[in-house]
């Protein structure tokens, strides 16, 4: 059976992590109108940068507590949209996700990493010079280490690394972002960044990018709506008008009715709302910007959550349909029967460049979350307990 059937459920090949996750990646790729051979060759990667994990039956539970996913799948996928081109296929993965614990985790994903290079060609330089700071001997916090790969046509993608700024403690981190950003040549780029209550992740790209990029993702818990012109660093970046209407558009926070889709105070009270600034030159400030926004949590399903992506892809002038055949591509359930498989939208701002919508699947390799129950005026559920707050998860 040809893995490029139609509706995941129905064309699981074997019932192993690697089987499925290939068999999405490779339907998410005819969706984004990549050659056959270029996915295949694609999933064949993705395989064998999970290595043993991914022979296992996934009527075993997930390998590993993994970061990535809320469900512990150590794979997501994302579809980057700008205008006039189709949407770019992106896959996440955890590499380490094996391992006995974090820090085999990272000394897996390192070698992974390194395999890639060779593979492709790409220079390990920039991601030598960090390696004492970000894998210690016993390190802290969520995750080691990530590979993002953006699926291009002719079968090279392009690399980035997901690094944790708290592996020598939370404490420590912004520290080590500063450190990290002195040592890369950009020795002021840390005081151009907004306040932030956390740095949960420092990107860079690796290989053949025509402007590599080093990334800081900051969290901003409790963000009012209103609160989002106040983070962009970028100059001549999108206007604080340009960000609140995403963020509310987004949130669900414009019909002023007071329940699970729109709290009154129009704040991101659950997962926090993520920004990050992205630096390509070792002088002057950040010339990229995103806000990523959990979608997931503050809607009741993924109805809800595809309804508010189309509207931001139609904004801007972007084919919200292929949202919809991806969804398709990846589960065959309903949109209404659980919410979560559409993680995050985020809308990017990169200098000389139009705007661009990205949207970040989730595999449910694992389970599928249940709805939300919708919540009164005062954040409360029906059964009378608190709404959870819960702290942001993966980034492509």
């Amino acid at each position: 059976m040809s893995l490029f059937g139609t509706g995941a459920g129905s064309t699981r090949t074997d019932q192993t992590l690697g089987g499925l996750v290939t068999g999405q990646l490779l339907r998410l790729c005819q969706v984004s109108g990549l050659a056959r051979t270029d996915a295949e060759t694609y999933a064949d990667v993705l395989t064998d940068s999970l290595g043993a994990v991914a022979e296992r039956p996934l009527d075993l539970p997930p390998p590993y507590r993994s970061f990535l996913s809320d469900d512990s799948t150590p794979v997501e996928y994302s579809l980057s949209f700008r205008p006039g081109a189709p949407p770019t296929t992106r896959v996440l993965l955890d590499p380490g996700c094996g391992a006995g614990g974090l820090r085999e985790n990272g000394r897996a994903g390192l070698g992974v990493v390194r395999s890639m290079a060779r593979r492709w060609g790409f220079a390990m330089d920039r991601l030598d010079a960090l390696e004492d700071l970000f894998f210690p001997s016993e390190p802290e916090g969520p995750l080691a280490l990530w590979i993002a790969l953006e699926l291009l046509p002719g079968g090279v993608p392009k690399a980035k690394v997901y690094l944790n700024p708290s592996a020598s403690g939370p404490a420590r981190a912004a520290e080590t972002v500063r450190e990290a950003l002195d040592r890369l040549g950009h020795r002021h780029a840390f005081d151009t960044l907004p306040p932030a209550d956390g740095y949960p992740f420092l990107a860079l790209d690796l290989g053949d990018w025509e402007a590599p990029r080093v990334k800081i993702y900051a969290t901003h818990h409790g963000l009012p709506a209103t609160a989002a012109g106040g983070l962009c660093r970028m100059e001549s970046g999108p206007d604080g008008e340009t960000l609140e209407e995403f963020l509310r558009t987004v949130g669900g926070f414009d019909d002023g009715t007071g329940d699970l889709g729109a709290p009154p105070a129009a704040r991101f009270d659950r997962r926090p709302v993520l920004s990050c600034h992205s630096f390509t030159r070792t002088t002057g400030g950040p010339t990229g910007f995103t806000l990523h926004v959990p979608v997931r949590d503050y809607a009741r399903d993924d109805g809800e959550a595809l309804g508010r992506a189309r509207a931001v892809l139609g904004g801007h002038g972007l084919d919200a349909a292929v949202l919809d055949r991806s969804f398709a591509a990846v589960t065959s359930r309903r949109p209404e029967d659980g919410v979560g498989l559409i993680a995050y939208l985020a809308l990017a701002h990169e200098q000389g460049r139009s705007p661009r919508v990205t949207a970040y699947i989730s595999s449910e390799a694992y389970e599928v979350r249940l709805p939300a129950v919708p919540l009164s005026p005062q954040g409360v559920s029906a059964t009378g307990q608190p709404e959870p707050v819960v702290d942001a998860t993966a980034m492509n």
